[in-house]
């Protein structure tokens, strides 16, 4: 199974290169399959934009997770 994780891109670098934010993480990611600007939503699959999300998407899916990890710590 692949699991493809929501983020909103901060900032777009040269060469392609998007800062994203996770939520409390931030990473550089490829956006060479996705044309995207500042402040949407992407999912990231191994280091790579791969679909653009809306806004409401991109924070529920991320809430969703967050529900996920709490489940799997108790």
């Amino acid at each position: 199974m692949c699991v493809a994780v929501p983020a909103e891109v901060l900032e777009i670098r040269d060469g392609n290169i998007g800062l994203v934010d996770f939520g409390e993480l931030q990473q550089e990611v490829r956006l060479d399959l996705v044309d995207v600007q500042v402040g949407e939503f992407v999912l990231v699959h191994v280091g790579f934009a791969i679909q653009r999300l809306s806004r409401e998407e991109g924070l529920e899916t991320r809430e969703i997770f967050k529900q996920v990890y709490a489940a799997m710590e108790n």
